[in-house]
């Protein structure tokens, strides 16, 4: 049981820092990265959308790789569907939160969160934000445009145009501290930080999140004594969609397996929100 690998779910790969986190703090651990490109984008579906593909994909993926743990590394999917993965698996799930527990204690400006149109919808950011950091003035900013630029790819100066776009925005709303709320934000960050200049402080939750990952395993006595198999990655397709770009969708992510030390695993097919 202690060898069964740790799974890792994203609507694409915005998770991957989170999975090298693991990779280099639990490398004992086997890793399995799903990327679900058959639903990407999550935070432009409605919540009911979200919770239904998303655990409908948890329920598959358990019954597809055994693994001992699933890390939802998507904000949307974690303050959507993980109340909901819990009830509907018998492994734990460890989920992803915006760092505003730690971003309030930094700086004296505006907090801002980065995030998906639907986690800025929702109110979990703005509940942590009152129980941390009620002397703060904390914002949310939904930024699609950048989820797709950083999962499709984009030419550099379109890139550089949209971050100094959206770093002029948050330094113009007085941001000293931006959160990263979607996970797909964090192969930015450092651009990104450049963009908006040493006065502002870039913060996620990879630290945060891996390491309750490992105390997840140590009180469960999930801990691997040694590694089983090689880390791979997965991304999920629609074939009723996906079959005249699948060669380009398997180049993409064969890059981004060969970027992570991640082996190729292929496309597994799903059909709409049901796992086949």
């Amino acid at each position: 049981m202690k060898s069964r690998p740790v799974a890792v779910l994203d609507s694409g790969i915005g998770g991957l820092p989170y999975l090298s986190w693991l990779q280099e703090h639990l490398p004992q651990e086997s890793l399995i990265y799903v990327a679900d490109h058959a639903n990407f984008p999550y935070g432009e579906k409605s919540p009911d959308q979200v919770r239904e593909f998303v655990v409908d994909l948890g329920r598959g993926l358990v019954d597809r790789y055994d693994p001992k743990l699933l890390l939802v590394a998507c904000n949307t999917a974690s303050v959507l569907a993980l109340d909901a993965l819990r009830s509907a698996l018998s492994i734990p799930v460890v989920g992803v939160v915006p760092a505003v527990k730690t971003a309030v204690g930094i700086g004296k400006g505006t907090v801002a969160v980065l995030a998906t149109p639907r986690t800025v919808e929702d109110g979990y950011w703005e509940n942590l934000a009152r129980e941390f950091g009620s002397h703060r003035v904390v914002k949310g900013y939904a930024a699609p445009d950048l989820v797709t630029m950083v999962e499709e790819g984009a030419p550099d100066p379109e890139r550089r145009a949209r971050l100094t776009s959206w770093a002029q925005r948050l330094r113009a709303d007085g941001a000293d501290v931006v959160v990263l709320g979607c996970t797909h934000y964090l192969h930015i960050a450092e651009d990104l930080g450049r963009e908006l200049g040493s006065s502002v402080t870039v913060v996620d939750s990879r630290d945060g999140v891996g390491r309750q990952v490992a105390r997840v395993l140590r009180d469960r006595s999930l801990v691997s004594t040694g590694r089983q198999e090689s880390d791979r990655l997965v991304f999920t397709i629609d074939p009723l969609r996906h079959t005249e770009n699948l060669g380009e969708l398997e180049a993409r992510y064969r890059t981004w397996a060969q970027r992570f030390d991640l082996e190729y695993a292929g496309p597994w097919a799903v059909a709409g929100a049901k796992v086949r």
